[in-house]
């Protein structure tokens, strides 16, 4: 009877643990699905690896969540957000009061300055007046987009548009175009490689506009999700006080990507 007894509590603790895993929410992480190293590029395997991917998962096992890292075309993450293909967003998207109008944020978990990416046979800075004449390339449905468009676009460069980073960035090492704007990591990034150092050289930093550029990196979340929302926020304050951040942030930098 003991034994009965004792078979029929392990059958229910198993039965019980089965329907907990089966039940376990699957959170898909959405990402750019192109390369945009130090933050995100697919190894020889097609795994995607980088700062970014590495810190996205840090934040879902810090809140308990079961990510799956999901590549969605950058200009299309937003309503795969929207229609549930995905359940955030973690693709170095800034924090915009634009785009706060259709998606919530998490608190930020980077914040790096925006540069200019130029031809060193081109004199010019990053401003209005160092790019007139120039072709500027930026990638669609960016803030370098917008921004390029409202400072540069009516009197200075002519605006050359981009379904992706790289493009550009090969654009600009096959001297069509003159300089490219973007995060300041991603173009040093490109400026390391044997293409970018044949080519290329930073131009210098945009003035700043936090309408624009926003107040750094969060992840992106549909609205009305509090409990994820507080999860992600909780999870980004932990693992940069348990050190987890910053041990991620020296594999890639020697500097403090946080930002002030």
């Amino acid at each position: 009877m003991k034994t009965l007894l004792k078979m029929a509590v392990a059958a229910i603790a198993l039965a019980a643990a089965g329907m907990g895993a089966a039940s376990a929410e699957t959170i898909k992480v959405g990402i750019a699905a192109e390369p945009y190293p130090p933050f995100a590029s697919p190894d020889a395997s097609g795994k995607w690896q980088g700062w970014e991917v590495e810190i996205a998962t840090a934040i879902c096992e810090q809140a308990k969540l079961d990510c799956v890292i999901t590549p969605v075309s950058w200009d299309g993450i937003i309503p795969a957000l929207l229609t549930k293909k995905i359940d955030i967003i973690t693709a170095s998207m800034s924090i915009t009061d634009e785009r706060k109008k259709t998606i919530d944020f998490s608190d930020k978990y980077y914040n790096t300055p925006t540069v200019i990416l130029g031809s060193r046979d081109v004199e010019m800075e990053a401003t209005p007046e160092g790019l007139k004449g120039k072709i500027l390339g930026v990638q669609v449905s960016t803030i370098h987009q917008v921004y390029a468009k409202k400072y540069f676009g009516d009197t200075a460069a002519e605006i050359k548009e981009y379904q992706t980073q790289d493009e550009a960035n090969q654009d600009l090492a096959a001297g069509r175009i003159d300089a490219t704007q973007a995060d300041s990591l991603a173009l040093e990034t490109f400026a390391e490689t044997d293409a970018g150092k044949a080519c290329c050289e930073i131009k210098g930093r945009v003035a700043d506009d936090v309408e624009i550029l926003g107040p750094g990196v969060g992840v992106g979340m549909r609205k009305g999700e509090t409990e994820l929302k507080e999860k992600i926020n909780a999870a980004i304050k932990d693992i940069r006080e348990n050190g987890k951040y910053d041990a991620i942030s020296k594999k890639y930098f020697t500097f403090d990507i946080y930002g002030g």
